[in-house]
């Protein structure tokens, strides 16, 4: 999609829009319940909202500057993230030793495939990694502000995209509403016309808000090592995927550093509840 439509602010209020539409329909229709929702309760989940818009919106910039799987393989450093704005914000929180050292393998396997990856380019590179603060820290301010919120994962998700959506759509518009009619011009000189092309960025928002809702109900289901383990194989199957479809150029060396920093997050998975 970004490479007929590369306007990523456009693309992330898309993805935010659907979800909000979504749980609407599902509102309305009755096909599930809707949970009243306080002023205070808005309050406390509108800075996890702003981390969650700032994540989408760092890794569709991402995207768009580099390769799916080289954006993948930086974002497998999650955890590392997630330990060290843990530490640094949430007073009281420990790791056991094995988790400080599970981080090495991340950290030297996105080290690796970063020096050799053919796409590389400092602004995907930031942009990942600040895709990566923007979603660990949505983690942390969960915690610290939605102890008094009592909203099940669908009304609590589509909260999340409406107010998202709502902060995001003027920034958007003022920034890519002008480019509109010369990007629609140009994705149709590559055979997308605008009805498909639209027909894209919904299916590609409506993807997204079925990813974040599995995720969600998997979670439910399983224990968080198993949910770990099953997010380090999706990444897997991400970074593979993407590689056998846009037949993107890979070094024997950043294959190498890919596969060292997903093992080192399936042992992070692992080892982070000692």
């Amino acid at each position: 999609l970004l490479k007929v439509f590369p306007l990523y602010n456009t693309v992330t209020m898309f993805q935010l829009a659907m979800g909000g539409l979504v749980g609407c329909f599902l509102w309305l229709t009755r096909l599930h319940k809707y949970e009243k929702v306080t002023k205070a309760e808005l309050k406390a989940i509108y800075p996890l909202a702003l981390a969650h818009l700032a994540g989408n919106v760092f890794t569709n910039l991402s995207l768009r500057q580099m390769a799916v799987s080289f954006t993948h393989t930086i974002k497998a450093s999650e955890p590392f993230f997630s330990v060290v704005i843990g530490k640094m914000f949430v007073p009281g929180t420990s790791f056991h030793p094995a988790v400080y050292a599970s981080l090495v393998p991340i950290v030297a396997g996105v080290t690796l495939a970063s020096v050799s990856e053919v796409s590389f380019n400092w602004v995907g590179f930031l942009t990942a990694m600040a895709s990566n603060i923007s979603f660990q820290s949505r983690n942390v301010l969960s915690k610290k502000f939605m102890g008094d919120v009592n909203l099940d994962n669908l009304n609590l998700f589509a909260w999340i995209s409406i107010l998202s959506f709502a902060t995001l759509a003027p920034f958007a518009l003022a920034m890519d509403a002008a480019k509109y009619s010369g990007v629609v011009a140009a994705a149709a000189d590559k055979g997308v016309e605008l009805l498909p092309l639209l027909g894209k960025l919904c299916t590609c928002g409506f993807l997204h808000f079925l990813y974040n809702q599995f995720s969600y109900v998997v979670l439910q289901r399983v224990n968080p090592v198993t949910h770990a383990v099953g997010n380090t194989m999706k990444r897997v199957a991400v970074i593979a995927s993407s590689i056998l479809v846009f037949r993107n150029p890979v070094t024997k060396l950043n294959l190498l550093g890919t596969g060292i920093a997903i093992t080192g997050v399936a042992i992070y998975s692992q080892v982070k509840k000692l």
